[in-house]
C-alpha cells in the first residue's frame, strides 16, 4: 500500500511544526517512531550527521563528530527531524565519545526495537588525536545478532585514509 494517511502520521508532533523547540540537554524523549509499512522486508535506513557535538565531561570543551547511524527497522522506523533534535539534545551534554555512541543507540533500541543497528562516532582530533568508536547490535536470537557479531569481529579491516580531520 503506497502513501500515509492521517492516522498514520497522528503520532508525529515534530515534523511539520512551525514552533520546533531545540532541547539545549539530552533528551530521549524527542524521538518518536512511525510504523514501517515493509516490516517482512530486510532493508537498512542510513543517516549521517556531520555536525554532531557533545562536551567533554571533564574539560567542558567541545567535541565534535560524523555520526553515522544504519539499521534495519523491525515494525518501527525512527522519523528524521525527531532524531536531528535528539542528536541536537547532546549539544551542552558532557560524556566521553565512547559514551555518547552506545547511548544513541541505545535510546534508538529502546524507541523503535529495531531488527539490527549500528552507530559510528568519528569524532575530530583534540589533542593530536581522533577517537572513531563503534558499536552494534542484533536482535538476539535471530541471525541479526549473528550479523551483529560478524560485523563487529570484522569491523574497520581497512580503515579509511584520513586526511581531512
Amino acid at each position: 500500500m503506497a502513501g500515509r494517511g492521517h492516522e498514520d502520521l497522528q503520532d508525529l508532533t515534530l515534523l511539520g511544526s512551525r514552533n520546533t523547540r531545540y532541547a539545549y540537554t539530552y533528551d530521549p524523549k524527542l524521538l518518536e517512531t512511525f510504523e514501517n509499512k515493509h516490516p517482512g522486508r530486510d532493508y537498512f535506513v542510513k543517516f549521517n550527521c556531520p555536525e554532531f557535538t557533545s562536551l567533554c565531561p571533564m574539560t567542558g570543551q567541545p567535541d565534535f563528530a560524523t555520526i553515522y547511524i544504519s539499521y534495519i527497522p523491525d515494525k518501527r522506523l525512527v522519523e528524521s527531524k525527531s532524531l536531528k533534535l535528539y542528536l541536537f539534545s547532546f549539544r551542552n551534554h558532557g560524556d566521553f565519545h565512547e559514551d555518547c555512541v552506545n547511548i544513541i543507540m541505545n535510546d534508538l533500541i529502546e524507541a523503535m526495537d529495531p531488527k539490527y543497528i549500528e552507530v559510528w562516532g568519528k569524532f575530530t582530533p583534540r589533542g593530536g588525536i581522533s577517537i572513531d568508536p563503534y558499536c552494534n547490535w542484533g536482535k538476539p536470537g535471530t541471525k541479526y545478532e549473528a550479523m551483529a557479531e560478524h560485523r563487529l569481529l570484522h569491523h574497520d579491516l581497512y580503515p579509511e585514509k584520513v586526511d581531512n580531520r
